[in-house]
């Protein structure tokens, strides 16, 4: 059975190299139905596969190739990539509880997406070209969670990259989308620096790449802070592909791509890739108390100023980005607090209730014409019920109201997060507290309330159509999303202790999780304290939001600006980039190396010139010159016979 692991990345390969040989032959909708069901082939890989390690015993759950690359069951490597000097990499898969687990939600969540694009993209002109670019996209994220070392992780982490730059910027021919494309792909790049320097500095102390030898071999990162280096180095790469602080707000403007993108990156696949990076590296994590503390640090820093930021958007992708932005930022706070099974927790709970949120926005997009300004919306609870009370589970998840799935999954975090420090807790609580707010605010304006859409708009565009609900293609996964939404919490319930996430996540971690030590009575008095606070956010998101759309004391330009992020950059490094390149265009370009290729340009036509005046065509000319050379080298030879 789990030899079945390598099917997992070979079905989308499969269904990335069909549709592009024969893509534009089959044409619309028959492309995406191939895509889609490569993507269920590797689902059901998935569950072949985990219901095989999960016969294994405990103990023996962490399985690769051996030197001769058959080590039995799972351990096969597909082949040697370098073998240079020391450096041996392969193309091996590593099998454990944590890469199962990301496969897991990564090809369910990503089958589900494609079977929504098939009625989403109806009629696009490059229809086609959108489901090789997602089966590539899962192909990717999959190569990057199932690899055995850090340099076909990094293989995965660029291909992601690149995908993301497609999607991202598909619709190119619209300017916004197109920048927005770039943009994601710089930030990306910034951060995949710390990456590469990041292998560099393992190498060079282990001699290895391969995890499982690195983290053998991890005492050779000891002093010097080689260790502390690597783990800030590793979270720079995450920042930039998990969006986090310094290196979120590429992640926003990457809604100008279709929203089946925005859900496939945004729920369980790009976004959560960094959080994955730093649980599989999490043995060296603990060799560095003080990285930690700064990853901690900027995931509860993150998760506020994103959760601030949501309260304020209209474009209602743009606020469920923050949203991510701030959900990711959880993760992050509770890795750095060492709850690593907390934080791939909630990664598994927000690839549900986010990519159904995500879908659930797409199909109010659909039902009113691309239309995207929540102050535009309104009213639709009526006429698009499957929608509604999908969405409206969606809702209550992130909000984190008990019993819906995020409230366990938060409440997780925040217990942890309390027993390590108090400061943080408050924070995420406070945060935890905007995410009830602006997810009851994107709610209210989207379903209740008077009917906006019907009515012009203040800038003058006209009122649109009813709206209508969408295929049963979009709603049968809105439908399966909804349910996970609600019950995904029940993987890992408190009280429970045979057969939970933490169990199976166990033998990854060690004991190099982090166990609150809160006694059962606390722990009851913070779940209650979660439950309060996302129902208060509810309540005052109703009484301030059910009948009106315009509240501009709720909505300053300082959320609305991003907290002007994007102004500092361009005023710090923007600006100045542009005039040093301007200098460097006239002084470098212009003088050095144009000066240098016109001044010898002009040396030799010089030379030439001067050269062509010997040439006079008289005979005696010639012979004077050859006599006037003899009696030169006559001279020369005497005058070294003399001194001699």
């Amino acid at each position: 059975m789990l030899h079945a692991a390598f099917l997992m990345p070979l079905f989308p390969l499969a269904g990335f190299i069909v549709l592009l040989a024969f893509g534009r032959r089959v044409g619309e909708p028959i492309a995406g139905w191939i895509g889609t069901l490569a993507v269920a082939g590797s689902f059901v890989s998935a569950c072949v596969t985990l219901a095989g390690l999960a016969n294994q015993p405990s103990g023996a759950r962490t399985l690769t190739c051996s030197d001769s690359c058959s080590s039995g069951a799972g351990g096969h490597a597909f082949f040697t990539w370098i073998p240079v000097g020391a450096l041996h990499v392969k193309a091996a898969i590593l099998l454990d509880p944590l890469s199962m687990t990301m496969c897991m939600f990564v090809t369910g969540v990503s089958m589900l997406i494609h079977l929504y694009s098939v009625g989403y993209m109806k009629g696009d002109r490059d229809f086609t070209k959108f489901f090789v670019y997602l089966n590539a996209f899962v192909f990717s994220m999959l190569v990057l969670v199932m690899s055995s070392n850090l340099l076909v992780t990094f293989v995965g982490w660029e291909g992601v990259g690149v995908c993301s730059y497609w999607l991202i910027s598909f619709w190119f021919h619209r300017d916004s989308a197109a920048s927005a494309g770039k943009k994601a792909f710089i930030y990306n790049r910034v951060g995949d620096t710390g990456f590469l320097l990041a292998m560099f500095l393992i190498f060079s102390k282990t001699g290895t790449l391969t995890y499982l030898s690195v983290f053998a071999h991890r005492h050779l990162l000891a002093g010097g802070g080689a260790a502390t280096a690597a783990v800030l180095l590793l979270f720079l790469a995450a920042t930039g592909k998990s969006a986090q602080i310094p290196l979120f707000n590429w992640l926003p403007d990457a809604m100008e791509g279709p929203t089946p993108v925005s859900a496939l990156i945004h729920a369980a696949t790009m976004v959560t890739a960094g959080v994955y990076l730093l649980c599989r590296v999490n043995p060296l994590l603990a060799m560095s108390p003080d990285a930690m503390w700064v990853i901690a640090a900027i995931g509860g820093a993150t998760a506020f100023v994103a959760a601030t930021i949501a309260c304020a958007q209209q474009d209602i992708k743009k606020a469920l980005a923050f949203s991510t932005v701030s959900q990711i930022g959880y993760m992050v706070l509770a890795v750095g607090s060492g709850a690593y099974v907390a934080a791939i927790f909630l990664m598994v709970c927000h690839a549900f209730y986010k990519g159904l949120l995500f879908l659930g926005s797409g199909s109010v997009i659909h039902g009113l014409e691309d239309e995207q300004d929540m102050k535009r919306m309104g009213g639709l609870r009526r006429l698009m019920p499957w929608t509604f009370v999908t969405f409206l589970a969606g809702w209550l998840a992130l909000a984190a109201v008990p019993p819906f799935a995020g409230f366990w999954a938060k409440g997780d975090i925040l217990t942890n997060v309390y027993g390590k420090t108090l400061v943080l807790y408050a924070l995420g609580l406070l945060t935890a507290l905007l995410t009830s707010y602006y997810m009851s605010r994107i709610f209210f304006l989207t379903f209740t309330g008077r009917e906006r859409w019907a009515a012009e708009a203040p800038d003058g565009r006209p009122p649109h159509h009813r709206p209508h609900e969408a295929p049963w293609v979009m709603r049968a996964p809105l439908v399966v999303l909804a349910f996970f939404a609600v019950f995904a919490g029940a993987v890992n319930l408190p009280w429970v202790h045979v057969g939970t996430l933490a169990q199976w996540l166990g033998p990854v971690f060690g004991n190099r999780l982090f166990a609150a030590r809160e006694s059962a009575g606390q722990q009851i008095g913070l779940a209650v304290a979660d439950g309060v606070v996302a129902l208060a956010a509810v309540l005052v998101a109703w009484r301030v939001w059910r009948r009106t759309s315009d509240r501009p004391a709720l909505e300053p330009a300082f959320l609305q600006r991003v907290w002007y992020w994007d102004n500092v950059y361009d005023a710090a490094i923007g600006r100045p980039a542009q005039v040093f390149a301007r200098a460097c265009a006239v002084v470098v370009d212009g003088r050095l190396i144009d000066g240098a290729v016109n001044g010898i340009g002009r040396l030799v036509r010089s030379t030439g010139d001067g050269v062509r005046r010997v040439q006079t065509g008289f005979v005696r000319n010639y012979v004077v010159g050859i006599v006037l050379g003899m009696a030169a080298i006559l001279v020369f030879m005497l005058s070294r016979t003399w001194w001699s």
